[in-house]
């Protein structure tokens, strides 16, 4: 019972950083978005 805990724990955990990493990209790609369209403007 105590190894099934654990696997399915490491399984959540492991898939919670996949979660944040893609936030993190999406935030960067955002990020660039706005550093983009301010740069057309400034011009």
């Amino acid at each position: 019972m105590k190894a099934a805990s654990l696997l399915i724990l490491a399984a959540l955990f492991l898939s919670a950083c996949n979660t944040f990493e893609g936030i993190g990209r999406d935030i960067q790609k955002g990020g660039e978005a706005i550093e983009r369209a301010a740069d057309k403007a400034s011009k």
